[in-house]
């Protein structure tokens, strides 16, 4: 996801694996640094990497958050506790 407010920045309909996906956004992120070392690159992809599912999943079940943490295999006070890292619990 980029920092702009809307979570569809484009729609993205090929038929490759996630980690296909994974790898060009984050070589295209490496690129655009233009030989800066990021910091703590890791723990900022999988951020980012969550509130994007988590968002996905939500609008997917429209909301309930049962149906999201059946859907994302994790029970749903976990579910809970990342959407309020993730500032996505209202």
């Amino acid at each position: 996801m980029s920092d702009h407010s809307d979570p569809k920045p484009f729609k993205e309909r090929r038929k490759q694996p996630l980690r296909t996906a994974a790898y060009i956004c984050v070589a295209n992120y490496l690129a655009d640094l233009d030989g800066h070392a990021p910091g703590n690159l890791h723990d900022m992809m999988v951020g980012e990497l969550e509130h994007g599912l988590f968002t996905a999943v939500l609008e997917h079940t429209r909301g309930n958050q049962s149906k999201a943490a059946e859907l994302l295999g994790i029970n749903r006070s976990t579910l809970r506790k990342k959407l309020r890292t993730h500032g996505l619990l209202n």
